[in-house]
């Protein structure tokens, strides 16, 4: 049994038919063919379907698509406007923090999420914020520099 719900995601509202069980990851990805969200172990502990839900990050794979209605969904392929990159983005390429690319869609709405809240956080902060990211090849190294270079580039612009 399908039913019909309305999801806003990326700004946009969407009609989508679900089964009541499907998590929020199944529906991004097998529904409305977001596949930047990616799905990995489904217990909620790689961080690999990391999507911000209100503003905050969730392991999409935990949460149940039904739950998610009335609130604002955004996944990676919002981020981008048309061919210019998000900060984070562009950084993440920069720094070389993308080697694999499987976990960096998380990693990057995770940051998001941390420099929503944040703008300016310290190294613990950031590497706090990306605990529950798992990466099994760059060391994470690169990651903070991209997210610092990130919100460096973001308080810049503000203050231009």
């Amino acid at each position: 049994m399908t039913l019909p719900i309305e999801l806003k995601i990326n700004g946009e509202t969407l009609q989508v038919e679900i089964e009541p069980h499907e998590s929020l990851v199944d529906v991004l990805r097998d529904r409305l063919n977001l596949t930047g969200t990616k799905k990995s172990c489904n217990l909620g502990n790689c961080g690999s379907c990391t999507v911000l839900l209100d503003g905050e990050p969730v392991n999409s794979c935990l949460v149940l698509a039904l739950d998610a209605r009335g609130k604002e969904i955004a996944t990676i392929e919002g981020l981008a406007r048309g061919e210019d990159l998000h900060p984070l983005q562009t950084a993440f390429v920069e720094e070389g923090a993308i080697q694999c690319g499987f976990c960096t869609p998380g990693m990057i709405m995770a940051a998001k999420g941390l420099l929503g809240r944040n703008p300016n956080p310290k190294e613990e902060e950031i590497r706090e914020a990306i605990a529950g990211n798992m990466c099994r090849c760059t060391g994470y190294v690169k990651i903070v520099k991209a997210i610092q270079a990130a919100s460096y580039r973001m308080q810049k612009r503000l203050r231009a």
